[in-house]
């Protein structure tokens, strides 16, 4: 998802996996590995310090293949614990990426059409001011150039902690709303667009999205900390830090428990920093898809003039030393997650505790990433 949320007050420092570093107390240029782990460190650090995170992790794997977690701040603003190296947290919109896998896996067996109209599999349920469901593809859903207005920003935040939607629900807010712009004309954020796209598993299926999530992606890649949750669940399973939530005013609140079911098929998932970098990996090695949908899923569009481009459930980003990252990233209130993966096996994901309110904050985060996959 991608609600965003007031910046946070600044917290105490609490740092698991501290860097080494040479006796001067500087990294050493001559171990760039070194280097890195301390600039990691340090963009970790300065989003606690300076920018009010609660708590920052992330796990990076170098190009050597080997792994590093970090963690920075505290789990537990009224206790202080400490943050569980590699803890559990909600991905948000990285169950995009999730969903269109399984989408695509579909495709491969011949059971869907990419540039078939979304009507072909649910007749007059896509129907609204200028929006008509035979005019939109299945493409158009997961490259987000469906023209379809986002339901997330009509939905008010502080009734997510308790209130459950049915998928129906979600399209509803969002089909009260005008078409955006002719669908294909250009890119256009959209998770209804995904909440179409699950209904279109679960339509062709036969059975229920999370269930084809968890058989298709999740058990085959050993994925042992990622789920979709139940409906009703609002715990989170597994060691975690809490997630936080400010409105306009007053201090942050505890928002770890709420009800994910407006994310669904774009953002209901949890998973840790290690999970999502071997799910993006494995995605982009081509071991969940066959490679002619692996090839759709890279073909892009621009997303205006970020130097970002949208494939089919994920984005390719520039990097600062030269080449590209694949990944997604995603937002729900509680968490902020952001990472990604490179061509030659280097991988990165970052998460902190409460999503920013300046997006300069997340551009910071993005920061990070950029120095993991350079350094």
């Amino acid at each position: 998802m991608a609600l965003s949320l007031s910046a946070a007050t600044a917290v105490a420092l609490g740092v698991l996996a501290a860097p080494a570093a040479s006796g001067t107390g500087r990294p050493d240029p001559a171990r760039p590995d070194l280097v890195r782990r301390n600039l990691v460190q340090q963009g970790l650090d300065a989003l606690v310090r300076t920018d009010g995170v609660p708590a920052a992790l992330a796990t990076v794997r170098g190009r050597d293949g080997g792994v590093r977690h970090y963690t920075a701040g505290v789990a537990d603003l009224a206790t202080g614990a400490r943050v569980p190296v590699d803890g559990q947290v909600r991905i948000g919109s990285n169950t995009k990426t999730f969903t269109a896998v399984v989408v695509l896996q579909l495709v491969g067996e011949g059971k869907v059409d990419l540039d078939a109209p979304v009507d072909t599999y649910l007749p007059g349920l896509v129907r609204g001011d200028g929006i008509d469901g035979r005019r939109i593809t299945v493409r158009q859903l997961l490259q987000h150039t469906s023209g379809l207005p986002d339901y997330e920003g009509l939905i008010d935040e502080a009734s997510l902690r308790d209130r459950y939607f049915e998928p129906r629900d979600l399209l509803d807010i969002a089909l009260r709303q005008k078409q955006q712009f002719a669908p294909g004309e250009r890119f256009g954020y959209s998770s209804t667009g995904y909440v179409l796209a699950g209904l279109v598993v679960q339509r062709v299926t036969g059975r229920p999205l999370a269930e084809e999530i968890d058989r298709r992606v999740v058990r085959p890649l050993g994925l042992r900390h990622t789920y979709f949750p139940a409906v009703g669940d609002r715990t989170i399973r597994e060691p975690h830090p809490k997630g936080y939530r400010k409105d306009t005013a007053g201090p942050l609140q505890d928002f770890t428990e709420l009800d994910p079911s407006a994310g669904w098929a774009a953002g209901q998932m949890i998973s840790t920093d290690s999970d999502l970098n071997r799910f993006f990996s494995e995605l982009l090695a081509g071991h969940l898809l066959p490679p002619a949908q692996l090839a759709q899923m890279r073909t892009t569009v621009p997303v205006g003039t970020t130097g970002m481009a949208s494939g089919l459930g994920i984005f390719r980003r520039p990097l600062s030393c030269g080449g590209v990252y694949w990944g997604h990233g995603g937002d729900i209130p509680g968490y902020e997650t952001r990472g990604g993966v490179t061509e030659d096996g280097r991988a990165v994901t970052i998460a902190v505790t409460t999503v920013p309110a300046d997006y300069e904050v997340t551009r910071r985060l993005e920061g990070v990433v950029d120095t993991a996959l350079c350094r």
